[in-house]
């Protein structure tokens, strides 16, 4: 049965938890205690004794203290892990199973080989053997691991593969119950549709010859500390009503992401999934790339291309779940329910639909961290973001859970350990066989440590999505007047992360723009966004307050809200409608799985507007680098005024959220004495601004103290206006 997936539930309740996403350490109480151990192997006792090593995560977070039993025996199920790693050469080698497992292709022969335990007979079958049962018969080691050699053809004196590229294949498998049942190769790199045939995916043998193999001409590079991520998915990224292409996304959206000064694109639904509407988050095949968008090739050349521009490429990994196909996924695999996957209820997300995980087997590791390997190492992914962290992590699945940022709701038996320690392996692995390589967690529990290397006793991620964030901003625009929005709110929001560990913040993503919620754009507008977009009609009360506050929002939330910035693709010009897939509920239609960017080619509508302040942004963020600086305070949160002013990346910025009031000679305090100038306006007519402030005023400090600064300047501070300075002299 194929269902979408559909937001996950981590999300739906992180509505219910605006700061649990991004906890702070000072915000739990000192009083802290562990109640109950978790259900770890060989877990003796949460609370170590005074002569046991302290963590360094307890070091840096003083509040985990109590907690340190449990983060050394966690390490000490990682460290065990290596061990047993280590018989097979260790996680250098382990993780390279993509060499041994599905086909291998030598001179003389084609190998394949096939964990599947619980099966007693198995045929590799194709069109290359006529689908005979008999002709190919596999034999099964003691570990279930059943394999074939297949000799080549001498044709002619020449040698020629057994098994011609493009063949379909299959294995067929006699299971414990006496059933013959077909199944596509668990490690298949390439599996098609042919709806004129079936709606079911049939693996394809993959193996092209020089002529058709791609080859990088550009280097990689370790991705930027000061991540700019344009969210993308390949299919959506046409303006007509299909499917899109990699080559396509190479041609016309590559120069866009460049245009616009994004350095990372995350790209969704690169694993093959055979439900379309699902996003990509059903996954069916692991090692395969969506063949709806091309081939391998095509996708490896768009990698290529967007390294040469000197743009890393992410890739949304779904190691949560999986999908609950059997004919063309990986459930019942060999016939049995526990196959890659927990059996019973444990093995069942109900909400999802979907598959979950046995990270405790041996042989379901080395399938998920070769994944991981094979992506780096034949596509060049240059990061992961790992989709339904929150899912994996607890046992609960963040189900009806709620996050207050209680330390036990974290570390006292509700985790599950066998997934965190999954997770510490895959960090583990990418940072030390790729140094500078991006892990990204979507978890919206906030768990301490999930952001600290392994080593330090953490889960390895390099950052954390700050999912609170475009929660609040829909909650601000569906539920409060502009009157009643709250500046110190909106401030804590965006700087409540936890000290030490990275966020990457946004507005908007994926989930906002899917049917059934709504972008910051719709939110705004939507009563007026197809009627009066065109610069030929009036600026009315409404399009002109939402092209400002889409404005300000996007620039207080990337200048104040993480360390790390994402932007769904077209959200950065305020695409017009919302994200659905043809399905059965919308009659298969196309009409909202695409994105129009012909619309801001369009000088007479006024997306091109929101295009340029997304695209002054990211120039600003380029030369000032304030990602990655570790200055930031925020001098004042006027509620009356409605203003906001803050320190960051040695610039100064000042947000006026009031509709109406504007302020002469408006004094915000700043910490350096000189000239300061303004660098960003978003009232600046290129913006569809009023062209309410000079450009090239200067402001002359005042030797005096403001706001806790020792020094202030007099600004025009306009109604609904953001306005960033640098000191010129």
């Amino acid at each position: 049965m194929k269902n979408r997936r559909g937001k996950p539930v981590s999300k739906k309740n992180s509505k219910k938890q605006l700061d649990s996403s991004n906890q702070t350490a000072a915000s739990v109480p000192a009083e802290t205690k562990v109640e109950a151990p978790s259900p770890m192997t060989s877990l003796k006792d949460s609370q170590p004794s005074e002569q046991d090593n302290y963590m360094e995560i307890v070091k840096i977070d003083p509040y985990l203290k109590p907690y340190n039993g449990y983060f050394l025996n966690r390490y000490s199920k990682f460290q065990d892990w290596l061990k047993i790693i280590g018989s097979e050469g260790g996680i250098d080698s382990f993780s390279k199973g993509y060499n041994k497992f599905g086909f291998t292709i030598s001179d003389n022969d084609i190998t394949y080989r096939e964990w599947a335990p619980s099966a007693v007979e198995a045929s590799l079958v194709g069109d290359f053997n006529n689908w005979s049962l008999e002709s190919n018969k596999m034999t099964k080691d003691k570990y279930g691991v059943w394999s074939v050699v297949v000799p080549h053809l001498l044709v002619k004196g020449v040698k020629v593969p057994a098994i011609p590229h493009g063949s379909k294949i299959k294995i067929s498998m006699i299971s414990q119950n006496g059933e013959r049942i077909y199944r596509i190769p668990a490690w298949s790199k390439y599996v098609v549709q042919d709806l004129s045939v079936s709606p079911l995916y049939d693996a394809i043998f993959y193996n092209p010859g020089p002529e058709l193999l791609y080859k990088p001409i550009n280097k990689r590079f370790s991705p930027p500390q000061d991540l700019r991520i344009y969210e993308a998915h390949v299919g959506i990224s046409t303006t007509e009503m299909r499917v899109g292409t990699y080559n396509e996304f190479t041609r016309d959206v590559l120069p866009r992401i460049k245009d616009l000064g994004y350095n990372a694109i995350q790209l969704m639904a690169v694993m093959e999934h055979a439900y379309y509407a699902s996003f990509g988050y059903q996954v069916t095949s692991f090692f395969a790339p969506s063949s709806r968008c091309g081939t391998p090739e095509d996708l490896k050349r768009l990698i290529d291309v967007a390294h040469g521009m000197g743009i890393s490429v992410f890739l949304d990994v779904v190691h949560s779940h999986a999908s609950p196909n059997i004919e063309d996924g990986i459930n019942n695999f060999d016939g049995s329910d526990n196959c890659y996957f927990h059996s019973g209820p444990r093995g069942h997300h109900d909400l999802w639909n979907s598959r979950l995980f046995n990270y405790d087997s041996f042989e379901v590791v080395r399938f998920l961290l070769s994944n991981l390997r094979y992506w780096i190492e034949e596509f060049g992914f240059d990061g992961f973001r790992f989709d339904g962290v929150t899912s994996m992590i607890y046992n609960h699945h963040g189900i009806g859970t709620g996050f207050s940022g209680h330390y036990d709701e974290y570390f006292s038996g509700t985790t599950d350990e066998s997934a965190l320690v999954y997770l510490m392996l895959a960090n583990y692995m990418t940072h030390t066989l790729y140094p500078g390589f991006v892990t990204i967690a979507e978890d919206v529990s906030g768990m301490p440590a999930l952001c600290r290397p392994v080593a330090e006793g953490g889960v390895g991620f390099d950052y954390r999505l700050a999912m609170s964030i475009p929660d609040m901003w829909i909650k601000y625009l569906k539920e409060l007047s502009d009157d009643d929005w709250n500046m110190g709110h909106i401030e804590f929001q965006l700087v409540n992360r936890r000290h030490t560990e990275k966020s990457i913040t946004y507005c908007e993503s994926h989930d906002q723009a899917l049917v059934g919620d709504k972008t910051l754009a719709f939110w705004l507008m939507d009563k007026e966004m197809y009627t009066n977009m065109s610069d030929l009609t009036p600026l009315t009360p409404i399009i002109d307050r939402g092209m400002a506050l889409h404005k300000m929002i996007r620039l207080l939330t990337f200048g104040l809200g993480g360390e790390g910035y994402l932007t769904f693709e077209g959200n950065e010009f305020g695409h017009p409608e919302w994200l659905d897939f043809p399905r059965d509920g919308n009659n298969s239609s196309f009409q909202y799985a695409r994105r129009q960017f012909n619309l801001i080619d369009d000088e007479l509508l006024r997306y091109k507007y929101l295009y340029r302040f997304d695209k002054a942004i990211a120039s600003l963020e380029e030369q000032y680098k304030w990602l990655t600086s570790k200055d930031q305070y925020t001098s004042l949160k006027n509620e009356g005024d409605k203003v906001v002013v803050f320190e960051r990346g040695n610039l100064l910025w000042a947000f006026n959220f009031h509709p109406t009031n504007s302020y002469t000679d408006y004094r915000i305090g700043c910490p350096k004495s000189g000239i300061y100038k303004q660098v960003l306006n978003s009232d600046d007519p290129y913006f569809l601004g009023h062209g309410r402030v000079d450009p090239n005023s200067e402001y002359f400090t005042v030797n005096e103290e403001w706001n806790n600064r020792p020094n202030y300047i007099q600004i025009y501070l306009p109604s609904r206006t953001a306005i960033v300075y640098s000191i010129a002299k």
